[in-house]
């Protein structure tokens, strides 16, 4: 096929049909087609889009570039979400156990962090001897025997996504609404899901930065679901401050041990109840939002999600035997009296990286010990002198990371409108 015309219909705005959209991507993957015309390609996807079909057909062979999740002859419903990320969302810790102890199954595949807005491995990998990277019959195996599991992406999922979203990553086309979807669909697909919850968050901490957008993000990735088999629903919800108190790994899995203890912030525990109300009722598991918020209540004061997250935690190696260790605290203080009226999440995510506990390149070590505390929310009141934030420093960046986190957090004299913590996504 004559990759060039491909390119130029896409180009000059026209659809792209199957044996096209095809052609390009095993193309890409066997080297027969260069890495320059798959570039070109992804920019003219950027400018000129992909239709709902488009989009379903590149999300399909982005998948089938690798494993899918053969369910055959396993009874029950396999069920996931996914985040579009933030910082201090560690939802995935709670929300996987809890749904397992509602009765679905969770086989849930994430990532790690790169750039400010953190990845649940990382979290997952601070506990130590946590083994992330499973094949797909162990993933298969945990999930049948625990009911939930959370592994890396790794090479078996996706893996031409994963050679496009390197060449979008350094070609400035990762904003793209098709181009994201088919990316982030293609693994959670191969999962071989009934139902799949999505959360699009928006705000100062997120990928997309207003309400219009993360509704269009939302949409073409529920249509994607849909025109593939599995129930697709999403939320969108606010990333304007970070989710909870706690950022920064070890920090973050030491605050989803306490909320699946019943003991969380209550913004997290909302999303959680969210999220898994609309896993519950897309499985069939419950009638309506109301029924299934009151068995994920139920289920979760009984103490048995925090018992299936350590049966989780112990089949995937990790020993939680120990409380995980934080790096030494100091504080960030108000410089002035008023209230807070904005919060930079995206400085907040640098400054984690600046601490070591993010990752500017793949092969960056993270720190899992260091992060950020949050001693105050949007709409506060506060004094002079009253911390605003903890910093867990092992020393390294410490005043990059000090100099960032007191320019992210705006005091003005007069309060100002919160978000709400979900949006309309009609």
């Amino acid at each position: 096929m004559d990759i060039t015309r491909v390119i130029q219909k896409k180009r000059d705005g026209e659809a792209l049909d199957s044996v096209e959209i095809s052609a390009v991507i095993d193309g890409f993957v066997s080297g027969d087609v260069p890495e320059y015309q798959v570039a070109a390609l992804a920019m003219a996807i950027y400018f000129q889009g992909m239709d709902e079909s488009e989009t379903s057909v590149l999300t399909k062979t982005l998948m089938e570039s690798g494993e899918s999740l053969d369910w055959a002859g396993v009874e029950g419903l396999r069920v996931d979400k996914h985040s579009t990320g933030g910082q201090g969302d560690k939802v995935s810790l709670v929300l996987a156990p809890l749904a397992a102890c509602c009765g679905l199954q969770v086989p849930m595949v994430a990532g790690r962090g790169l750039g400010p807005t953190g990845g649940t491995i990382d979290k997952l990998e601070s506990i130590p001897g946590y083994r992330a990277e499973l094949g797909g019959t162990e993933i298969r195996r945990i999930t049948e025997e625990v009911g939930c599991v959370i592994a890396s992406q790794g090479g078996d999922f996706a893996p031409a996504d994963a050679r496009l979203y390197a060449l979008r990553d350094v070609t400035a086309t990762v904003a793209s609404v098709p181009l994201i979807t088919a990316s982030i669909m293609s693994k959670k697909l191969a999962e071989g899901l009934d139902a799949l919850a999505l959360d699009i968050k928006w705000g100062s901490g997120a990928f997309m930065k207003d309400v219009e957008s993360a509704r269009s993000l939302g949409a073409a990735m529920a249509a994607v679901g849909a025109s593939m088999g599995v129930k697709t629903s999403f939320l969108v919800s606010d990333m304007n401050q970070p989710l909870g108190r706690a950022v920064g790994n070890a920090n973050e899995v030491r605050e989803a041990l306490a909320a699946l203890a019943g003991e969380g912030p209550a913004d997290l525990l909302e999303v959680v109840y969210e999220l898994g109300a609309a896993m519950l009722t897309s499985a069939g598991r419950a009638e309506d939002t109301v029924a299934a918020r009151a068995l994920l209540e139920k289920e979760l004061a009984s103490g048995r999600p925090l018992e299936k997250f350590h049966e989780m935690v112990r089949a995937q190696g990790g020993d939680l035997s120990a409380e995980l260790e934080l790096a030494p605290a100091s504080e960030v203080s108000a410089a002035r009296a008023g209230y807070v009226s904005a919060i930079d999440g995206e400085a907040l995510g640098y400054a984690l990286i600046a601490l070591g506990g993010g990752r500017r390149l793949i092969e960056d070590t993270v720190d899992p010990s260091v992060g950020l505390q949050m001693r105050v929310r949007l709409g506060d009141e506060i004094e002079e002198g009253q911390p605003l934030v903890e910093l867990l420093s092992s020393g390294r960046g410490y005043d990059e990371a000090l100099s960032m986190v007191a320019g992210a957090i705006l005091i003005m004299d007069e309060p100002s409108a919160t978000p709400a913590l979900f949006t309309d996504n009609s």
